[in-house]
């Protein structure tokens, strides 16, 4: 052997802290205290090859790194994490890399035992997101099965339909947008929403199904009172009374929808505006006619204004007899209202003479001067007595009993006065 082979012989390998190429390029890395062939590398020197695998370890530590950005940062779920974790240690474990390979898997120990506490928390979270989740969706279902309780007939029906509508809307927003629930429970209640959203639909279905045949029923029956009052026509005012019976009728004969409704009520009011009109007619033909009637009448009002200051009782009813048989023969005026204020006028000219007439009967009444003439004779003989009494009294000094007596006998005289005496 000569000195050249020896010391090639003799020669060590290319070698860092963790990694070694031998003559062949065999690369291994240091693992502890042993070491662990990670590839060959025969076509470049000792350092292209350590460089090339150093280049794979630090792609692995570079993994390792953004790992533990990731979990630092937050917001990306512990449990994905933990997985890509557990795969990255894996490769780790049989790596063809060299480097620290066991601090790269220390750290990756490390990160994997904070993220197990993450997701537990996660997990802890999930679960309670879930709980609320079932919550909110049970809310739903009970509202939507309180509307489909609802009495069918005191529905708004607009308002329902869109409260049910609203609902739908919040439940595809909470399972699109919400965590996903127990596949049972979903189940249970998707069953729980479908069935109270048919029931709701069949109620209304069935609701406009009955208040199309009460509309129905309605617009014959309108129809049929539309034609009957137009019937009136030709009979005018006299008609009137006919027509407001049929309007009761209108008022009973339910609603056929707002639309029918109007037009029927159209036709329905023109009818009575037709015989309204006729009567308007008729009155105004009337009043013209009643204008001379009513300056006649002002006449004999100013004809019976002095009777009130006739002195003679018997005259003064003469008179305002022939008046009234004058006002009688003249007849009735329109309007109603000047027909009224002029009867009012002749009325009070009617009643002075007749609070007259009262009077004098009262005054001239032999039984109530029958009574007069007996209270008169009685208040007389008191008054008599009295004056007796008031000069016994003052004879025998007696002053108290004079007194009264004079008060008594002053009372008896009044009274006497009052009755005429």
């Amino acid at each position: 052997m000569t000195a050249d082979a020896e010391t090639s012989d003799t020669t060590p390998a290319p070698q860092t802290a963790w990694g070694r190429v031998d003559d062949d390029g065999t690369v291994s890395v240091r693992e502890g205290e042993s070491w662990r062939v990670v590839g060959q590398y025969p076509d470049g020197t000792a350092e292209e090859a350590l460089a090339y695998y150093q280049r794979k370890f630090t792609d692995l530590a570079g993994e390792v790194t953004l790992l533990e950005a990731r979990a630092r940062r937050g917001g990306a779920s512990a449990a994905d994490l933990r997985s890509t974790a557990k795969t990255l240690r894996t490769r780790i474990a049989d790596a063809a890399a060299v480097g620290d390979l066991e601090n790269l898997r220390t750290r990756l120990d490390a990160l994997t035992a904070t993220l197990a506490e993450a997701s537990e928390a996660e997990t802890a979270a999930a679960k309670e997101a879930v709980e609320e989740a079932v919550r909110e969706r049970t809310g739903i279902v009970e509202a939507a099965e309180a509307l489909a309780a609802r009495d069918p007939q005191t529905v708004q029906w607009k308002q329902a339909s869109e409260e049910m509508t609203a609902l739908f809307d919040r439940w595809q927003s909470h399972q699109q947008n919400g965590p996903r629930l127990p596949r049972a429970v979903g189940q249970q209640l998707w069953r729980r929403f479908r069935d109270a959203r048919a029931t709701v639909d069949r109620h209304r279905r069935e609701f406009y199904a009955s208040l199309d045949q009460t509309h129905k029923a309605a617009r014959d029956a309108k129809t049929r009172l539309v034609e009957r009052a137009e019937a009136l026509a030709p009979r005018g005012e006299d008609a009137i009374g006919a027509y407001r019976d049929l309007l009761d009728e209108w008022k009973s004969s339910g609603r056929a929808g707002k639309k029918v409704d109007d037009a029927l009520w159209a036709r329905f009011k023109a009818a009575g505006d037709a015989l309204y009109g006729a009567r308007a007619q008729r009155e105004a033909a009337d009043v013209e006619a009643s204008k001379e009637k009513i300056e006649a009448k002002r006449a004999l009002l100013a004809e019976a204004a002095p009777i009130v200051d006739e002195r003679d009782l018997t005259r003064a009813r003469s008179l305002l007899t022939a008046i009234q048989r004058r006002w009688d023969e003249i007849g009735r005026v329109h309007p109603r209202d000047i027909e009224r204020a002029l009867d009012d006028e002749l009325r009070a000219v009617e009643q002075s003479v007749r609070t007259r007439e009262e009077a004098d009967w009262k005054r001239n009444n032999p039984e109530t001067k029958a009574r007069a003439n007996d209270m008169t004779r009685q208040l007389t003989e008191a008054i008599d007595k009295l004056e007796a009494e008031v000069a016994e009294a003052e004879a025998r000094g007696d002053a108290r009993a004079a007194t009264q007596a004079r008060e008594a006998l002053e009372a008896r005289r009044t009274w006497l006065r009052a009755v005429g005496g």
